[in-house]
């Protein structure tokens, strides 16, 4: 079962395909998005990976979470479901 994961406190360079190498590295990536300003193009500072299996999530999160990434402490965590 897949798991979607919030990653928070990105630079504003990152791409979906950089996210996805950082995370590659715990196990399979089903799929990498960084998230951006819909008027502006410009990145949103946050991001969503999904990890194919759940123990790829959490050694995700454990390796991730605090992690220096492009000089910033990544924020990663089990995503919460969208309210509407």
């Amino acid at each position: 079962m897949s798991t979607n994961l919030f990653v928070g406190n990105l630079t504003f360079a990152t791409t979906n395909r950089q996210l996805e190498a950082i995370f590659a590295e715990y196990g399979e990536v089903a799929d990498a998005q960084v998230i951006t300003d819909r008027d502006t193009g410009r990145s949103r500072g946050f991001g969503f990976v999904e990890m194919a299996s759940t123990e790829a999530a959490e050694k995700a999160i454990s390796s991730l979470n605090g992690r220096e990434f492009d000089g910033r402490q990544l924020k990663v965590n089990v995503a919460k479901p969208r309210s509407n």
